[in-house]
């Protein structure tokens, strides 16, 4: 005992320090560890034992990403971003729709963004579109709405490589035909209001138009085998008067006072059009899967007229509408009802036959949400100039400005074609 305490009384007095903390501190930490322990491994994944890892193949596309989305429904947001293009940076808009140029100061339209309910809707790719599109010829056919779209599209394709025009038929330019050298890629314009034939009303003409429900247009149809996809999009000279011929007898007429015809108005007349038009590619593309032919039909997009053409006010909002601040029904509703069921009627012929892929381009309910984007009074440059307020001015209320709303239709364009893309990879 003695020699023991002699020891302790040698011992330096961090040993001593060391002697007496040591316990006290492991008594602390132990119970501190084993707390973390237990809920520490109920945050923890399962074993790799149970769930083995996921490897990404970069070859296989996620569901989430070839799933099919819903552009119909959906909402419309603000955006910080700025339009691809603008008035002065694209060659080809066509002056009345170039808004910016022509004066329109207020540019709060440019700066809304395309929402769906469930799903993304990427901002457009040019780079992206041209490689799905090599080597192919895109057509978009029908109305000045088809021409509308189209040269927003050339406009965000020239942000990367230049369109040039290698055809026009001169003055009237309904026909013309770019092409993009980098990707081997053609877009052309075909003006076919009605898809069948017809002949179109005019000031020293016919006062109605005529149209022949049983037969396509030729001028656009017998260039189907150099076409890779096909946009149509019509609707809007439907609503003037018309005589309907089927063969040789008059089948009807809309507003067509004193000429003793039936009025059918015209919602089953372009329910008979696209479904002539679509059975004329379908006959003549489909069954061949080594040269498939893309087909999309523009659903029918709203005018949003206010007052009359030539009232100042006639499309003056400069905001879209909420959701359900104004009832979409009536012609809107109807029209876009027919094409989409003629789409779906055509898709289940082709699924015996191949060789076409048909989808209805639904923009009919987004459009109708932006009442602030067409050019108005600016359909004319400067309309106001002189500091007056006129009484009168001519307004488009139908068309879009560009840039404008309409670039989200070829943003839903593309997203379609980038989905099928995928979901063939997926597939193979």
């Amino acid at each position: 005992m003695k020699k023991l305490k002699e020891q302790q009384h040698q011992a330096s007095p961090l040993q001593i320090l060391t002697r007496r903390i040591l316990p006290i501190t492991l008594c602390a930490i132990l119970p501190i560890a084993i707390f973390r322990m237990y809920f520490s491994h109920l945050a923890e994944p399962q074993s790799p034992k149970f769930h083995q890892p996921q490897i990404i193949n970069p070859n296989v596309k996620r569901v989430d990403e070839t799933r099919t989305c819903n552009y119909t429904e959906g909402k419309w947001v603000q955006s910080r971003l700025d339009p691809l293009y603008n008035g002065t940076s694209c060659g080809t808009i066509r002056d009345a729709q170039n808004c910016q140029t022509h004066g329109r100061t207020d540019v709060g339209y440019l700066y809304w963004r395309w929402k769906p309910n469930g799903c993304h809707l990427p901002r457009f790719d040019p780079n992206l579109f041209l490689r799905l599109m090599r080597n192919k010829h895109l057509a978009f056919v029908g109305d000045s709405l088809a021409r509308n779209q189209l040269e927003s599209l050339l406009c965000m394709l020239a942000t990367v490589s230049s369109p040039q025009l290698v055809y026009t038929d001169g003055v009237e330019t309904k026909f013309r035909r770019w092409y993009l050298v980098s990707h081997n890629v053609t877009l052309s314009s075909y003006w076919s209001p009605f898809l069948v034939m017809g002949v179109e009303k005019s000031n020293t003409g016919l006062d109605h138009n005529e149209l022949f429900l049983d037969s396509v247009n030729e001028r656009w149809a017998k260039d189907l085998w150099e076409m890779d996809v096909i946009v149509l999009s019509i609707g809007h000279w439907f609503l003037n008067p018309a005589v309907y011929y089927d063969g040789d007898s008059v089948l009807g007429c809309h507003y067509c006072h004193g000429m003793n015809h039936t009025e059918i108005g015209f919602y089953e007349v372009y329910r008979k059009v696209v479904r002539t038009a679509l059975r004329c590619v379908v006959d003549r593309r489909g069954g061949d899967e080594s040269r498939r032919i893309d087909i999309f039909l523009t659903t029918f997009t709203p005018a949003h007229f206010e007052g009359e053409w030539d009232d100042p006010g006639a499309c003056s909002k400069t905001r879209p509408y909420k959701t359900g601040e104004k009832a979409f029904e009536g012609m809107n509703a109807e029209m876009r009802r027919v094409g989409v069921e003629e789409v779906e009627a055509a898709q289940e012929v082709v699924k015996q036959s191949g060789g076409v892929r048909l989808e209805a381009l639904d923009v009919t309910k987004l459009a109708f949400l932006r009442p602030d984007g067409h050019p108005g009074p600016y359909l004319n440059p400067f309309p106001f100039a002189d500091g007056r307020h006129k009484d009168r001015v001519q307004n488009d209320c139908v068309h879009w400005c560009l840039p404008g709303p309409i670039d989200t239709w070829n943003e839903i364009l593309l997203d379609v074609m980038k989905r099928r893309e995928q979901n063939a990879l997926h597939i193979n």
